[in-house]
C-alpha cells in the first residue's frame, strides 16, 4: 500500500496538469510556427519542446534574439486571446480539498492574465496564494525558489479573498513543498530547486518518463492527489473545509459563461433541449455550505427551466469520496 506524503505547500503546473492543454495549446503554437517558420510542423514536435523550458527551446529554434523575442511575444499574445482549455475533470474538487490545509500556488509558462482568466472561470482563483506566470518568471526553477522563500511566512489562502491573518512566520520544513506537474522539464526544475515532484498521468508525458526524471509518485486519477498530499488536519481543525464565495458568472466573460454552461449540462435530462443559460450559482467543491439558499441544494436556473441539484449536507469529512462521486455524475 502506497504511503501518503502530505505537503504543507503545493505548487501546481497549469497546462496539462490543471487544464486540458494538448489540443488547445497546439492550436495556438501552430499559428506562431507558421508566422515565424520555426519548423515545428506537427504535434509531436511541439510536445517534445515541453520536455524542457518551452521559452528556451523556442530560442534555440530561432536564428536571432530579435526573432526569438518576437516569436515568444506572439505566442504569449495568442495565448491571451485564443487559449481556452477546460479544467481536468475532478481537479476543482482536488484544489478545494488541498486548500483547506496547504498553501497552494500556480507555476506556469503561460501568461498571468491567462492563468487568472482560467482560474476565475472555474471559481478557484482564491484558493491560490501565489501565481507565477511566464511573464513574471520564465525560469521555473527560479519561480519555485521565489515561492519557497515567500512560503516561509506561512501565509496561505483558504478559498476566500483574504490571506491568512496573523500567520506565524516560521522556516519552511524540509520536504514540505511539492510541485505537481505533467512534464519531465518541470520535474527537473523542481529537483533543481530542492523540492519534491509529483507527476500526473493525463498530461504531456507518460508516468514512466516522469518517474525516470525523478517524480516520487504519479497520479492516475486527480483524486489520488488528495489521498497522497493532503495534510491530515486543516489549520482550522476541520478536515476538508474551506470558505469560498459563490459568484454568479458575468455575461461579459465568455470563458466563465461557457464553463458554467458545461457544468449545467450535467443536470439536463437526455431528452431535454439545452436552453440558454440565465444564471448559475457555483458552490464550493470541498463540501462547504455555499452556493445554495439553504445548504441542501444548488439551483441551476435556465430559460424556462430550473434544475435543483442535491448537495452534501454540512462539512464533508472525506473529500476523496466526495470528489469521486462528483466526477462520476
Amino acid at each position: 500500500m502506497l504511503q501518503s506524503r502530505p505537503a504543507s505547500h503545493v505548487i501546481f503546473d497549469l497546462d496539462g496538469t490543471l487544464v486540458q492543454t494538448r489540443v488547445a495549446s497546439w492550436a495556438v503554437f501552430r499559428q506562431v510556427n507558421s508566422e515565424f517558420n520555426l519548423g515545428v510542423d506537427d504535434e509531436d514536435k511541439y510536445f517534445a519542446l515541453l520536455k524542457g523550458n518551452l521559452f528556451e527551446r523556442m530560442r534555440q529554434l530561432c536564428d536571432s534574439e530579435a526573432k526569438a523575442d518576437a516569436a515568444i511575444a506572439s505566442f504569449m499574445t495568442k495565448l491571451g486571446s485564443d487559449y481556452s482549455p477546460e479544467m481536468i475533470p475532478g481537479m476543482v474538487d482536488v484544489i478545494h480539498a488541498l486548500a483547506s490545509g496547504s498553501t497552494l500556488a500556480v507555476l506556469s509558462s503561460n501568461h498571468t492574465s491567462v492563468i487568472r482568466r482560467l482560474l476565475t472561470a472555474n471559481a478557484v482563483e482564491f484558493c491560490f496564494a501565489h501565481v507565477f506566470g511566464g511573464d513574471v518568471e520564465p525560469d521555473k526553477t527560479l519561480g519555485i525558489r521565489r515561492f519557497v522563500a515567500d512560503a516561509a511566512q506561512g501565509t496561505g489562502r483558504r478559498c476566500s479573498a483574504s490571506y491568512d491573518e496573523g500567520a506565524e512566520s516560521v522556516a519552511l520544513a524540509e520536504n514540505q513543498t511539492v510541485l505537481v506537474t505533467d512534464t519531465v522539464g518541470d520535474v527537473e526544475a523542481a529537483l533543481a530547486a530542492d523540492v519534491r515532484a509529483v507527476g500526473v498521468s493525463w498530461g504531456m508525458h507518460s508516468g514512466s518518463k516522469l518517474m525516470a526524471a525523478g517524480a516520487e509518485f504519479v497520479a492516475v486519477w486527480p483524486q489520488e492527489l488528495v489521498s497522497y498530499l493532503r495534510v491530515p488536519e486543516s489549520r482550522s481543525g476541520a478536515v476538508g473545509a474551506c470558505d469560498i464565495a459563490s459568484p454568479v458568472p458575468r455575461a461579459s466573460d465568455p470563458t466563465t459563461t461557457a464553463a458554467s454552461i458545461r457544468r449545467s449540462r450535467r443536470f439536463v435530462g437526455a431528452g431535454q433541449q439545452q436552453a440558454p443559460l440565465a444564471s448559475v450559482t457555483r458552490g464550493g467543491s470541498c463540501g462547504c455550505d455555499v452556493g445554495s439558499p439553504n445548504g441542501k441544494e444548488q439551483i441551476v436556473a435556465q430559460e424556462g427551466m430550473t434544475s435543483r441539484v442535491p448537495q452534501p449536507l454540512g462539512r464533508v469529512s472525506d473529500e476523496l469520496l466526495d470528489a469521486m462521486q462528483r466526477t462520476m455524475r
